[in-house]
């Protein structure tokens, strides 16, 4: 069975810090076509930014971009997988929990983000034996 690792192991990952601002935020998101972003507070996560907190919890709640921080509206510690976990495994908690991005650890070293995209499109028959 493929691990998540596999599916991340090549890819250059973006992350933001908790002191950013939304805007700043989404302009990376943009640039890079990307729906999330790990925040990162010396190199471990705190919490993940996705465009869905863009939509709830700022456009909806009134907020401005330009001066809310990503600390103010970001999911806090959010749930991880090890980068050993299948890609399976991560399909099915990404359905049960309803998340479409999930964030990769091992112990507490932020190793990546793996999207819902990544994994369905991901070609298990590619990986080495």
């Amino acid at each position: 069975m493929a691990s998540v690792a596999d599916v991340v192991k090549t890819r250059l990952t973006h992350s933001a810090s908790p002191e950013m601002t939304v805007l700043e935020a989404a302009r990376i998101m943009t640039e890079r076509n990307i729906g999330a972003l790990p925040v990162l507070r010396e190199g471990r996560l705190v919490g993940i930014f996705s465009e869905r907190d863009v939509m709830t919890r700022v456009v909806a709640a009134g907020r401005s971009p330009g001066s809310t921080r990503l600390s103010e509206v970001m999911t806090p510690y959010p749930r991880t997988v090890s980068p050993e976990e299948t890609v399976e495994n991560c399909l099915f908690m990404m359905k049960e929990f309803g998340f479409r991005h999930l964030p990769i650890c091992a112990g507490d070293e932020f190793v990546g983000l793996v999207s819902v995209r990544d994994l369905m499109l991901f070609d298990h028959r590619a990986r080495p034996a």
